[in-house]
């Protein structure tokens, strides 16, 4: 309800007062939000896109081992924002979630970047030769990483959901506004982590990891202070429930308790509030949709469950989180492809010829920027002309649905891991002909062939990461925004931890007997080629997965007005999938 300028959505200033439409929010608050984000981006990427470098060089780890325990932490860094996102939904709140959690980011940062700075914390060497990393040294460096991974915990999953509260859903013009929030969201991201790949990788590698960790860290805690200088105009979204999760487990219990009753043809006939009843309390009704149609038991009246039944809005919304699972789940093998570029393409790119120049050497890992570079130029195009253009040919918002936009990402992908796989076979090709078999003699070939694969890659996150952050915010349950957004996360990690098993698995299948393993530690006498190769069958598989899962897939509908009676219902993603899951 509109009243004296202020917000419509019903959100609030810190103390919990209702806050001036016009003198909080939209891009203003979020320009405040924007460093923190950027700085915190280059550290992940700082660490992340050289980290397999660090732990095979400094600590002395294999191959396998090291691409395994860059894929663990990579994988619980997107993982941990599932306990951030509960946290913040049930508990704290976002702000006080991204609070604490930025704090204890910060001091894992710190305690990185004493790990590789103090030389009793680093292996020693004596005339080349190397100890191996004590225990201690050990443990002291994977504490320090697994301390930011549990600050990342809170801050992933709610600094972009405070950035999208930030504007009005009830407002039209604040809401045209918030359809470009997530591009330039990511934009902003892009640019933190183009500084990573092509600044802090050089830092590293020639003057120093002390100074290469440090300057994020620095630069996290200036963000930081930015950040809480906004805090007058932000805007905060009320907790309207105390448990969100709660129905994702009660309507699947009451469902199962009323299995024996006939469902009502009417889908009227379903328990429901009145309408009165949201418009009093801020709350959204969600529209009944005909899919998974056993959980419409919970909502029967005078059921056997002992209790009042579930509203159709509560069944919804947990219809809502099972169609989005569908969606994540062939989201998984596109975000193994994307672990290979830390990982698997640093160490094919130092087999190659790095020299730009008669001296200067090109960071295997600074290659990464080239993601970076590709996501820059095409979120602007993308926003600017691609959403114009198809907006005039579909009437969409959008331009293009949610999912037609992953979908796109994904065959872009797809053509990327097939172009990883030939430049591979051109690479064994030549050390073929030209008998290289030593672990450290540098293949004939210029490192720029791998370009094509790293520019594809940042095209393809221009339509499937930013996609898949924007629908899960989007389709997730109004109390559930932030645990809505892990699914995002999640996916990521859950991909990382999935490309550490295919490769230990894998290079324990191929590794027997006068057998070579596909992944071994001298990449000039493996078969790589075959490991890409495979990727590509499954990516490929999960392409056709993924078509038929959106098919299926209906868009969340939420009441628009209510006339005699009869509910008019709105799209909140602003697009309906003609097809529903049949259930």
């Amino acid at each position: 309800m509109e009243t004296k300028g202020f917000t419509q959505d019903g959100t609030v200033d810190l103390r919990g007062r209702p806050v001036l439409a016009s003198k909080t929010g939209k891009w203003n608050a979020c320009a405040f939000l924007v460093g923190y984000e950027a700085f915190e981006r280059m550290a992940f990427y700082g660490i992340a896109s050289n980290l397999v470098n660090y732990l095979t060089t400094q600590l002395h780890e294999d191959t396998v081992s090291s691409v395994r325990n860059v894929n663990s932490w990579s994988g619980s860094v997107w993982i941990t924002p599932i306990l951030g996102a509960y946290i913040a939904d049930t508990y704290l709140g976002r702000f006080w979630t991204f609070t604490v959690s930025s704090l204890i980011y910060v001091m894992g940062m710190i305690m990185l970047t004493t790990a590789v700075s103090l030389k009793s914390l680093k292996p020693t060497c004596t005339n080349g030769i190397c100890n191996k990393a004590s225990t201690s040294q050990v443990a002291f460096f994977y504490i320090s990483l697994y301390t930011i991974a549990l600050g990342a915990g809170g801050t992933k999953p709610n600094i972009s959901t405070f950035g999208a509260d930030q504007f009005d859903d009830f407002n039209p013009h604040e809401k045209e506004l918030k359809v470009s929030f997530f591009n330039w969201w990511m934009f902003s991201s892009f640019l933190g982590a183009l500084f990573a790949t092509l600044g802090l990788v050089y830092i590293q590698e020639n003057l120093g990891w002390g100074l290469g960790y440090g300057v994020p860290t620095v630069g996290l805690l200036v963000s930081l202070v930015v950040f809480y200088l906004g805090t007058p105009i932000y805007r905060h979204k009320v907790r309207k429930t105390k448990s969100p999760a709660r129905d994702l487990i009660q309507v699947p219990v009451t469902a199962f308790k009323n299995r024996k009753l006939q469902l009502p043809q009417n889908p009227c006939q379903l328990h429901e509030h009145e309408p009165q009843y949201y418009i009093n309390s801020g709350k959204r009704q969600v529209h009944y949709t005909p899919i998974f149609r056993f959980l419409d038991k919970a909502a029967v009246k005078d059921g056997n469950s002992g209790r009042p039944p579930c509203t159709v809005t509560q069944v919804e919304g947990t219809k809502l989180v099972l169609g989005m699972m569908l969606i994540w789940l062939v989201t998984l093998v596109p975000s193994t492809i994307w672990a290979q570029i830390n990982t698997l393409f640093v160490k094919q790119g130092t087999t190659l010829d790095r020299s730009l120049g008669s001296s200067f050497q090109i960071p295997a890992a600074s290659l990464g920027s080239f993601v970076t570079l590709s996501m820059l130029i095409s979120v602007p195009m993308y926003d600017r002309y691609f959403v114009p253009f198809m907006r005039r040919k579909t009437g969409n918002p959008r331009g293009i649905t949610l999912l037609q936009r992953l979908g796109i990402g994904f065959v872009i992908q797809v053509i990327a891991i097939a172009i990883a796989y030939a430049v591979e076979v051109r690479r064994m090709h030549v050390i073929r002909v030209h008998q290289i078999t030593g672990p450290k003699q540098i293949v004939p070939m210029n490192i720029f062939w791998l370009l094509p694969q790293y520019v594809l890659l940042g095209i393809a996150d221009v339509f499937n990461a930013i996609g898949l952050l924007e629908f899960f915010y989007d389709q997730s349950p109004e109390d559930m925004q932030s645990l809505g957004t892990t699914f995002f996360t999640s996916g990521i990690g859950i991909g990382n931890f999935l490309n550490s098993f295919l490769v230990t698995m894998v290079d324990k299948l191929t590794d027997r007997g006068e057998h070579k393993s596909w992944i071994g530690d001298n990449l000039n006498d493996s078969h790589l080629d075959y490991y890409y190769g495979f990727l590509l069958v499954i990516s490929t598989l999960n392409l056709g997965a993924f078509i038929w899962a959106s098919s299926k897939y209906v868009y969340k509908r939420e009441t628009k007005e209510v006339n005699e009676g009869c509910i008019e219902m709105d799209s909140k993603a602003l697009e309906i999938s003609p097809l529903g899951l049949q259930v």
